[in-house]
Order: structure tokens, then sequence, then C-alpha cells
């Protein structure tokens, strides 16, 4: 296979990752594992949360799919890893830094796709329990949040 190939493969695993994250953080996150999950919703002291252990529940396929790529010189394998760490990456800049600001680097920005971003997960965040959530999704914003956003930035604009 050729490079461009592989390239592919791994931003289709990376486009991919949305859904499957999606169904992860419906079903599983606010399912079974909600004790995990559930001081991200109620914070409490300090940095670290227990949520924080999803980060090594979600690189350890990352890892397993590069590394056994590159014992058995698999290189589709390699490209799915990639793409998985390309989306955990994504993950990392998007929820705990744009996001939650858990890093402070862009704090100020005020990009209508950062900002509708923002929105979503603030009425995700609205929900305290594991139940009748809302905005599961972490890159697609759904329609409605764009709309809100638009409609607040015209406001403002007034």
């Amino acid at each position: 296979m050729s490079f461009f190939v592989y390239i592919l493969i791994a931003l289709g695993t990376f486009i991919l990752m949305e859904g499957f994250s999606w169904c992860l953080h419906r079903y599983v996150m606010h399912g079974f594992l909600w004790n995990l999950h559930k001081d991200h919703h109620q914070k409490g002291p300090g940095f670290f949360e227990k949520n924080d252990y999803f980060f090594l529940i979600f690189a350890i396929p990352s890892w397993l799919f590069i590394m056994l790529g590159v014992i058995y010189k698999t290189y589709w394998i390699i490209a799915i890893g990639a793409g998985l760490s390309l989306y955990g990456t994504a993950y990392f800049l998007v929820h705990e830094v744009i996001i939650h600001q858990r890093i402070k680097w862009f704090t100020r920005s005020n990009n209508t796709y950062i900002r509708t971003v923002r929105w979503a997960h603030k009425m995700h965040h609205k929900h305290l329990d594991s139940q009748n959530g809302e905005s599961f999704g972490m890159l697609w914003v759904s329609k409605k949040y764009w709309n809100k956003v638009r409609a607040d930035l015209k406001r403002n604009r007034k």
C-alpha cells in the first residue's frame, strides 16, 4: 500500500472516533463507568479527577495498535493507531485546554467554532447526574448550538 493510503486510514480512524467516542461517552461513561466520570460533572477539589483514568483507557489501544504494527511490520495497523493517537491529541486540546482550560493556553478566543464547542459542552455539564444528558460528542457540534452562538454574536454586534 502507498503512504497516501496509510494517511487515509489514519484520517478515517480519526473521523470514526468521533462517533465511537460519542457512544462511549453516552453509554459507558454515563452508564456503568459513571463512578469514574462523575467527578467530571460534580467537580471536587484538586487538579486531577477520576475521569482522567479515561486517558489511559483510550491511550492503551492506540499504543497497542502502533506497537503491534511495528512488531509485525503491518503498516495499516500503525495507521489505525496513529488515527487513534491523533484523536486523543485533539481530545486533549479541545476538551482539556480549550473547553475546561485546565491548561491556560487559548483562554481568550472568539472563534465561532470554539465558542460553539464550549457552549455545547456547557449544556452537557448542566446535567449533574448520569441521566438526561445532551451533547456527548466533542468535535462535531449539533446545529442548535451553532444557531445559539451565531444569534448571540449577532446580538452582541448591534
